[in-house]
């Protein structure tokens, strides 16, 4: 067995499995890397138990092999090779690695320890890869990272017959973007925040569309180079729908920018139990400000306001910038009350929406 491929090439590969392939498991099988060289390339595996990743990296091979390699090890070994090119052969068991003037062997395991991986099902539906992975990467943000929230600690995706929905919540804010696309399905089924940073980062590489599937309890993703099963969660998310305000006192646009740039400098004087800042609506004018033991912090801000005239209200600094994150142009804001939720959009996006609930002072 011969194989031949760019460094680069190779590196991004074993650093996305990096990721996945733990370092202890109390199955020792699953901190390697199951290594196939087949026509065309290789095919690369790897699997935490929850998440399991297949990629395929196009290389020149001669022969055909089948073995587990070390996933941590091989990964520190690749990035750090002197040439562009690297080149793998396999003497009496173990993976020969060589770049440039550095030459080493790795001992391989039977691949026959390896767990079998869940790819196999049935395409429930099609779509961007890219929009996937967008509709997941802005409602991240808002998932729980407390053991104790349960199914909080996920995003839940909603396939309906004119749209698909991803939603995020930890129970003090909401975030959810819809994907208008015509799907012949009707599902919902939460994925774990984890697994879901991971098929994130694979979907902004891929072109084209990805299939989805559901089979046993996992999610499957498949598009060219890749495939992907994630254990789902088990239940779905209680009606979050209901604590939307369905009417507003005061509505605000202003540049999503400038407010995330202004609370970053505010919030530093902010109290440091429950960051407060406030934003205060007067005149058409907005002030956001911040105070605790070591002083005042207030910027005034250039704001298009409409409804009441005067309000004021208190946010956790760190929700409200999440809420923003993920807007680039104009953010609408839109208030029902210093006591009630409040929703946050992008002007530009209609697709995307965040809720945040405010302090109670």
């Amino acid at each position: 067995m011969q194989v031949r491929l760019p460094k680069r090439t190779f590196a991004e590969a074993l650093g996305m499995l990096e990721r996945i392939i733990p370092a202890r498991a109390s199955n020792p099988a699953l901190t390697h890397l199951r290594f196939e060289v087949a026509e065309g390339g290789l095919r690369l595996q790897g699997s935490n138990g929850e998440l399991d990743l297949e990629l395929v990296v196009p290389a020149e091979v001669e022969g055909a092999a089948v073995r587990l390699v070390p996933g941590q090890l091989i990964g520190q070994v690749v990035r750090n090779l002197p040439g562009e090119l690297v080149e793998l052969g396999l003497e009496e068991g173990q993976l020969t690695i060589e770049s440039g003037s550095f030459t080493t062997r790795l001992t391989t395991a039977d691949p026959a320890e390896f767990p079998p991986l869940a790819f196999e099902a049935e395409t429930v539906v099609r779509l961007p890869a890219r929009e996937l992975g967008r509709a997941l990467a802005r409602v991240r943000y808002a998932a729980s990272g407390e053991d104790y929230r349960a199914i909080f600690r996920g995003v839940q995706l909603e396939l309906h017959p004119t749209r698909l929905r991803s939603v995020a919540s930890d129970g003090f804010r909401l975030a959810l973007y819809d994907l208008e696309l015509a799907l012949d399905a009707e599902r919902k089924f939460v994925v774990p925040a984890r697994s879901v940073d991971e098929i994130v980062r694979v979907l902004e590489r891929t072109e084209g569309e990805v299939a989805l599937g559901l089979l046993g309890g996992h999610l499957t993703l498949a598009a060219e180079g890749f495939r992907m099963a994630a254990a789902l969660m088990e239940g779905e998310f209680p009606d979050y729908e209901r604590v939307i305000p369905p009417e507003f006192a005061l509505e605000a646009e202003i540049d999503a920018a400038a407010l995330k740039d202004s609370l970053k400098r505010v919030k530093v004087l902010a109290d440091r139990n429950n960051h407060r800042v406030d934003l205060v609506f007067e005149g058409g004018r907005l002030e956001v400000v911040a105070e605790g033991d070591y002083g005042r912090g207030v910027e005034r801000l250039e704001v298009d306001a409409r409804g009441e005239a005067q309000m004021v209200l208190a946010y956790n600094a760190e929700y409200l910038e999440g809420a923003l994150g993920p807007i680039a142009g104009k953010a609408r804001l839109r208030f029902s009350g210093a006591a009630s939720p409040s929703v946050i959009q992008d002007a530009e996006d209609g697709g995307y929406l965040a809720v945040v609930v405010p302090l109670r002072v």
